[in-house]
């Protein structure tokens, strides 16, 4: 199975897919609690179309290695640079769904634009959810990322089952088939806790600076039902400080649009990247 080697004082091995081919690269970053699977329905299209896809998962999540520590947005942004240089992506597209929109942005923020043509924020968690006093219209308080992370820690089964349900409701009906949410379970399964409750913290993270530093074309795609990251306080506001951005809204979308609404979703990406 390949492996991005991240070196550190004991070296982490991060899983990723990669399609091939000569088509241009698009890294696609999974959001909490997941991992590359979660990206199922988006590889077959892409590589239909003639791009070269690229999954990975996130430290301690999937199959990469359980790290016991690095779970922010410095360190996750350093891993995703390391597998660029790794595979020596350049004119790539970064496409971050929910938590991965965090990577997009510290990564465009600290190493720059040099090896990308185009970014999507899917669902994203940017430009900053956490109220603070000079951040007034995010989404929730840090006692509230706190407490998720605290009932994470008290019934790690109990609250992925609660959260997932969440997830993919649009708000309060489930948006996907009983088939699909138990395969979603599945895949949450193989996080460690430490990651699964370190990551809730680090969505508090404030990427404004780092949004303020996108220059290429980027695609802004939300429900306008996602409970998890309400589309106000983050598509809405990303779309508008990302001068000439594209801003795409699902009607009745969840928050895992990309696997309840993948025809919508799908078109909106291959027409995203047709236009690059």
């Amino acid at each position: 199975m390949p492996y991005v080697t991240i070196p550190g004082d004991t070296d982490l091995q991060l899983y990723y897919e990669d399609s091939g081919g000569d088509g241009r690269p698009v890294v696609l970053i999974h959001g909490w609690p997941l991992s590359g699977e979660a990206w199922a329905e988006q590889v077959p299209a892409l590589v239909d179309a003639g791009y070269r896809a690229i999954t990975y998962d996130r430290r301690g999540f999937g199959r990469s290695d359980k790290a016991p520590d690095g779970y922010e947005y410095d360190t996750f942004a350093a891993d995703l640079n390391q597998l660029m240089i790794e595979l020596d992506l350049t004119d790539a597209v970064l496409v971050g769904f929910s938590m991965g929109g965090g990577e997009v942005a510290r990564y465009i923020g600290t190493y720059g634009e040099e090896r990308l043509s185009g970014a999507v924020l899917a669902s994203a968690i940017t430009p900053a959810l956490c109220i603070t006093d000079d951040n007034p219209d995010g989404g929730m308080p840090f006692e509230g990322f706190a407490g998720l992370r605290d009932e994470c820690r008290g019934d790690r089964q109990g609250f992925l089952e609660k959260f997932m349900t969440w997830f993919f409701s649009n708000p309060s009906e489930l948006a996907i088939s009983e088939s699909e949410f138990r395969d979603v379970l599945r895949i949450t399964a193989q996080g460690s806790d430490k990651a699964l409750q370190d990551s809730i913290i680090a969505w508090a993270t404030d990427f404004r600076a780092d949004v303020a530093k996108f220059t290429v074309p980027t695609l802004v795609i939300h429900g306008d039902s996602d409970n998890n990251v309400p589309f106000p306080p983050s598509g809405q506001r990303a779309h508008e400080m990302i001068e000439g951005s594209r801003l795409v809204v699902i009607e009745g979308g969840p928050h895992g649009i990309n696997t309840s609404h993948t025809d919508q979703f799908n078109a909106a990406l291959l027409e995203f990247l047709g236009s690059l």
